[in-house]
C-alpha cells in the first residue's frame, strides 16, 4: 500500500504522465475548436490514425521531423475539409459523417501502408524527436524532469493550449468562432460567413488531431502500427466535455487521464500478476467516466452544437 502511494512522488511517473497526455492535448484542443464552432467531429479517431501514418511515412521516406509534423497536419486538414463540406454547407448528420471519416481515414491509411510497404512484416523504425532539456529548469526535483525534459512536441502541445485559449478569448477570430457555436444568426448579422468560420475551425481542429496522432509515431514511439491510437480519439471527445469546452480545464482533464494510465501500469508491476491486468487497464477509463459524470452536470455546452445552419435562417 505504501509503495502504491509512493508512486505519485516519483519523477518517472510524472514524466510518463506528461508524455501520455501530450497526444491527448493536441487532439482535445482540435476537438474543442470544432465544437466551439458548432461541429461535433467524430472523425477524430481516424484522423489521428491518418496523422500518425502521414508523419511517420514522411520521415521514413527521408523528410525532416518537423516536415513530418506539417505533413500530418495537412493530412488532418484534408479530412477536416471533407468533414466540414459534408456537415456545414450540405448539413448532413455530424454523427454519421464523423463515423464515416473515421472508417475512411483508417481504411485509407491501411491501404496506403500496404501499397507503400507490401512485403514488410514488422514496422520500420525512424529516428524520433529526442528529449530537449531546458537548462536549469530541468534540474528542479520532480517537476523539472516532468515538464522541462520532454521532446519538442510536448512543449508544442502545452503551447497549443495557450495559443488556443488566447485566440478564443482574446481575438476577434475567437469571438467569431464562439459565436458560430452559440448564435450563428448573430454572426451572419455582422456580415460574416458562418460556413467559412465553421469550415475553417473544422480544418484547423482536424490538423491538431492529426498532430496528436503524429506525436505517437514521431515522439512517443519510433514506428507505426494500426492499434496505436487505441481509442484515444474517443477519450478526447470526453475530455472536451470534462473541460466544459475550455482549454485550461481540458488540459487538466488530459493530464488527469494520463496520470491514471501511467499509474495503472505501475500498479501492475507492484502486484506482480496477483490481480488480473484487465482490471488495471480499465481503471483510467472508469475513473475518467466518473469524473466526466461529475463535471458534465454543470457544463454549459455551445448552444448551436450539432445544429446545421443555412444562410438566412433565424
Amino acid at each position: 500500500m505504501i509503495e502504491a502511494f509512493e508512486i505519485l512522488f516519483t519523477a518517472s511517473f510524472w514524466v510518463a504522465a506528461i508524455r501520455i497526455a501530450s497526444p491527448l492535448i493536441f487532439a482535445t484542443m482540435g476537438e474543442l475548436i470544432c465544437e466551439r464552432a458548432g461541429v461535433l467531429n467524430l472523425g477524430i479517431e481516424g484522423i489521428m490514425v491518418a496523422g500518425a501514418f502521414a508523419g511517420w511515412l514522411t520521415v521514413y521516406l527521408g523528410g525532416d521531423l518537423w516536415f513530418g509534423v506539417a505533413a500530418a497536419a495537412l493530412a488532418g486538414a484534408a479530412f477536416g475539409l471533407l468533414h466540414g463540406t459534408l456537415t456545414v454547407p450540405l448539413g448532413l448528420s455530424q454523427h454519421v459523417v464523423g463515423i464515416g471519416i473515421t472508417l475512411l481515414a483508417t481504411s485509407l491509411t491501411y491501404f496506403t501502408y500496404r501499397i507503400v510497404l507490401p512485403e514488410v512484416t514488422s514496422p520500420p523504425r525512424i529516428e524520433p524527436f529526442q528529449p530537449l532539456p531546458v537548462p536549469m529548469l530541468s534540474e528542479i526535483p520532480l517537476v523539472g524532469p516532468a515538464l522541462f525534459n520532454q521532446t519538442p512536441l510536448t512543449y508544442f502541445a502545452f503551447a497549443t493550449v495557450a495559443i488556443v485559449a488566447w485566440v478564443l478569448y482574446r481575438t476577434p477570430l475567437g469571438l467569431a468562432v464562439r459565436a458560430a457555436g452559440e448564435n450563428p444568426s448573430a454572426v451572419e448579422a455582422q456580415g460574416m460567413s458562418v460556413t467559412a468560420i465553421r469550415m475553417g475551425a473544422v480544418m484547423a481542429g482536424s490538423a491538431l488531431m492529426a498532430i496528436g496522432g503524429a506525436f505517437l509515431t514521431m515522439s512517443a514511439f519510433n514506428s507505426f502500427f494500426f492499434e496505436m491510437i487505441n481509442g484515444r480519439g474517443w477519450i478526447c471527445i470526453a475530455l472536451v466535455v470534462f473541460g466544459s469546452w475550455r482549454p485550461g480545464k481540458a488540459l487538466l482533464g488530459a493530464v488527469l487521464f494520463a496520470a491514471f494510465d501511467a499509474y495503472q501500469v505501475r500498479l501492475q508491476q507492484i502486484t506482480g500478476g496477483a490481480v488480473p491486468y484487465q482490471l488495471f487497464l480499465m481503471m483510467p477509463f472508469v475513473l475518467s467516466i466518473l469524473a466526466l459524470v461529475v463535471m458534465s452536470r454543470r457544463a454549459a455546452y455551445p448552444k448551436a452544437l450539432m445544429i446545421p445552419y443555412q444562410k438566412g435562417e433565424r
